[in-house]
C-alpha cells in the first residue's frame, strides 16, 4: 500500500519505518526542516537502539522516502497515520492542535480518498472531532475526496520501540467503515500472518480508550508498588521479595511492579493526566488516578529525604545523579525524574552533575550550565558527597563498587532504581539505601 507518516517522532519514525519492513511504499513528512534533512543524508534525530540499521535497510530500497512538503506526501496514499505530538495543555488536557492541523492539511490537499488513522494518543472521541473539522474544511470545495477516519493506537515501549512495532502484543484498530476497516488489516496482514497476535477490531472512540486505559493502569502498577515501597521501609520488609511474590499469581504479572523514582517519559504522565481529564469533562472525577499521580510525585521528595538525611543539609553539597533519560535505552528527557530531581537539588543550595551514556546533549538543552555534565560514571562521582541512581543502566549497574566509594568524598548511594547489589556496596563501607527495601549494615 501507498501509506504517509505526518510527523517523524518516535512512534511516527519508527511506524514508517516498520510500514516499509513489511513491503509497502512509506513516505514520511514533517514540518520540521532540521529533523527532514537529518533523516534526508542518513542520520536519525533520536536515540533508539536497532533503528538506525532498519532505516538504512527499508530507506536504501526506496520504500521510504521524506518530505517536509503536505502535498507531495498525500501523492497517491491510501492511507495517512497521524503521528503528531499531542503536549499537555496547563489544564491538564492534551493539546490537539497539531492533530486538528493534519486533519484540516488532509482535508485540503488530498486527491484521492485515503483512510485517516490517529496514532497518536488521543482522548475518546477525537475521531469525531476530526471528522467534524474535515467536513467543515471540504465543504467549499468543488469535489470533495472521501476521508474515513480510524483509531490505530502504538503500544511501543521506548528503547524497544522497533521490536515492540515489528513483533507486538496485539493489534488494535476502530473504524467506522468497512473501507477503513479493510485497509488497516492490509496494512498489518504481513504481520498478522508471520505473528498470528491477537487483533483487535472495534468502533473508533472504543480503540482511542484502550490506548489510554492501557498506559493509566500500568502507571497505577508502578505507583502501587511505590506506596507498597514506603509501608516495607516503615516495617523492615523488603519491596523486591514482596513484588516477586506477588508477581508469580498470573492475575497479576511482575512487569512494572518495580519500586523506584516513579515513571516519566512522554506517555505515562501526559496519558494519565489526559484520562482524568477526559473523565471529568463527562463527569466523573477519576480520584484513582489523581492518587497515582500524587504518588508519582512524591517519590521525588522520598529521595531527597534520603539525601537529607545522610546530608544534613544539601546546600553546598554536590550530588552525582547516575542517569538522566527516563529509562534505559533512549535519549528521551520528557518527564524524566532525574531532571526533576536535578531542579529540586538546585532549589536546595546543591552542586548537580550527571551522567548519561547517550543524553548529555539534550540535558544540556534543557538545563543549560545549571549542572555539570559526565561522559564518565566514576568521573562524575569524584568528590561528590553522594551519588543517586537516577536511570538503569547497564552502564551504571556495572559500576565496580570499590572505584564508586574511592571516588565519593562520602561514601553515600541512594539507589533510586533498586538497580545495585546494596549487600556488596555496604560490604566495603558504603552506606547505601534503596526504595523500600531495608538498608544493609555497612562494616566500615
Amino acid at each position: 500500500m501507498k501509506i504517509t507518516v505526518v510527523g517523524v517522532g518516535h512512534v511516527g519514525l519508527v511506524s514508517a519505518a516498520c510500514f516499509a519492513r513489511w513491503g509497502h511504499e512509506v513516505v514520511g513528512m514533517d514540518d520540521d526542516s532540521r529533523k527532514i534533512e537529518t533523516l534526508q543524508k542518513g542520520g536519525v534525530p533520536f536515540f533508539e537502539p536497532g533503528l538506525p540499521e532498519l532505516l538504512d535497510e527499508v530507506v536504501s530500497a526506496g520504500r521510504l522516502t521524506f518530505t517536509t512538503d503536505i502535498e507531495r506526501a498525500l501523492d497517491g496514499a491510501e492511507v495517512v497515520f497521524v503521528c503528531v505530538g499531542t503536549p499537555p495543555l496547563p489544564g491538564g488536557g492534551p493539546n490537539l492542535s497539531y492533530v486538528e492541523a493534519v486533519g484540516r492539511n488532509v482535508a485540503k490537499h488530498a486527491r484521492t480518498s485515503v483512510v485517516l488513522v490517529e496514532k497518536s494518543t488521543v482522548p475518546a472521541n477525537t475521531g469525531a472531532r476530526l471528522t467534524q473539522v474535515i467536513a467543515r474544511e471540504q465543504a467549499g470545495l468543488d469535489s470533495p475526496v472521501s476521508i474515513d477516519v480510524a483509531s490505530n493506537p502504538e503500544f511501543l515501549r521506548e528503547g524497544a520501540a522497533v521490536q515492540d512495532t515489528l513483533h507486538p502484543d496485539r493489534i488494535v484498530y476502530g473504524t467506522g467503515s468497512e473501507r477503513a476497516r479493510d485497509a488497516l488489516r492490509e496494512v498489518y496482514r504481513t504481520v498478522v500472518e508471520e505473528d498470528g497476535m491477537p487483533v483487535v477490531e472495534t468502533d473508533v472512540p472504543t480503540a482511542e480508550l484502550i490506548k489510554h486505559a492501557s498506559n493509566a493502569f500500568l502507571a497505577t502498577k508502578i505507583s502501587f508498588i511505590n506506596a507498597v515501597a514506603q509501608v516495607c521501609e516503615r516495617v523492615g520488609a523488603d519491596v523486591d521479595q514482596v513484588a516477586d511474590g506477588m508477581g508469580f499469581d498470573q492475575r497479576i504479572g511482575r512487569q512494572f511492579l518495580y519500586a523506584g523514582l516513579g515513571y516519566g517519559g512522554s506517555c505515562f504522565p501526559k496519558d494519565v493526566d489526559a484520562f482524568i481529564h477526559l473523565s471529568r469533562q463527562v463527569g466523573y472525577e477519576f480520584t484513582l488516578l489523581e492518587e497515582v499521580e500524587r504518588i508519582n510525585c512524591e517519590q521525588r521528595n522520598v529521595v531527597l529525604d534520603k539525601l537529607r538525611n545522610e546530608l544534613w543539609h544539601l546546600n553546598e553539597k554536590t550530588v552525582t545523579l547516575l542517569g538522566a533519560a527516563f529509562k534505559p535505552g533512549t535519549d528521551d528527557l520528557r518527564e524524566a525524574p532525574a531532571l526533576h530531581l536535578a531542579r529540586m537539588l538546585l532549589e536546595e543550595g546543591a552542586t548537580v552533575r550527571i551522567y548519561d551514556p547517550v543524553a548529555l546533549a539534550n540535558v544540556k538543552e534543557e538545563l543549560g550550565d545549571a549542572v555539570e555534565l559526565f561522559d564518565d560514571p566514576i568521573e562524575a562521582c569524584r568528590g561528590a558527597h553522594a551519588a543517586v541512581v537516577t536511570t538503569e543502566w547497564d552502564e551504571v549497574k556495572a559500576i565496580d563498587p570499590q572505584a564508586l566509594k574511592d571516588a565519593l568524598a562520602y561514601p553515600i548511594v541512594v539507589d533510586g532504581r533498586n538497580a545495585l547489589d546494596g549487600e556488596a556496596l555496604a560490604a566495603i563501607g558504603i552506606h547505601y539505601q534503596a526504595i523500600g527495601k531495608p538498608a544493609p549494615r555497612a562494616s566500615a
